[in-house]
């Protein structure tokens, strides 16, 4: 795929760097000189250019591109005036960051496809391993729902999905269960990986370091990860 990516602060220098490294073709714009040549060597291509302005916006390929992001933090206005000027380019899929509630609700009055919120998804998947113990990871849904990765209690090693019965004793739903296989190098030297067991059947046995990927409440989540069965 092809993503133009604007801004390279240390969010957008992170996706554009990580994109490139998963053979996607990057172009990173940000108006900093040092930084564009800083990242040049780890991103497929990067341009010192204004994005605020709409004739050096209009030099780039933007109706060939699959995504537009951007990824500008600090500076309210460049960011809601370069997501302007690229809505009305027509790319194919525009994504702007946002900073504040305040932002948010700017960019979400210029149609974006997508907002990305990155210090307050990080901050609530902190809290989430804080206050619940076990998750390793956790994507909101909804204010009320969410999508965890939490490690299988003790009390249901050796059981079947079936017995444990996610759905009905705690309203929750099991959409994969994550298992730790150990696997050698090309050089010999153990190594862990995480391996999907994909869509979970009634009969698939549950062991203990079993990763269970669930939706649900939270109310519920902290249920089963809190409270013994009676």
């Amino acid at each position: 795929m092809k993503f133009i990516v604007i801004g390279l602060g240390n969010f957008g220098s992170a996706l554009s760097a990580r994109l490139t490294s998963m053979g996607h073709e990057v172009i990173a714009i940000d108006q900093n000189r040092e930084k564009t040549e800083s990242f040049k060597d780890v991103i497929t291509q990067t341009i010192c250019l204004d994005c605020t302005n709409e004739q050096a916006l209009s030099t780039l390929p933007l109706r060939e591109c699959d995504y537009a992001i951007v990824t500008i933090g600090e500076d309210f206005g460049a960011s809601v005036m370069t997501t302007a000027l690229l809505k009305q380019a027509g790319v194919k899929k525009l994504v702007s960051r946002a900073i504040s509630p305040i932002h948010r609700k700017v960019i979400e009055t210029l149609g974006v496809d997508l907002i990305l919120q990155p210090e307050y998804d990080a901050a609530s998947r902190f809290a989430d391993s804080i206050l619940f113990s076990g998750v390793s990871n956790s994507f909101d849904i909804t204010d009320e729902y969410k999508i965890i990765e939490a490690e299988l209690p003790e009390r249901y090693d050796g059981l079947l999905l079936s017995e444990v019965d996610f759905t009905n004793r705690y309203d929750l739903l099991v959409l994969t269960v994550i298992r730790i296989e150990e696997t050698k190098s090309i050089f010999g030297k153990l190594q862990k990986r995480r391996v999907s067991l994909g869509l979970p059947s009634a009969s698939q046995k549950l062991l203990t370091g079993d990763i269970l990927v669930l939706f649900g409440k939270l109310k519920d989540i902290d249920n089963l990860l809190h409270r013994e069965d009676s």
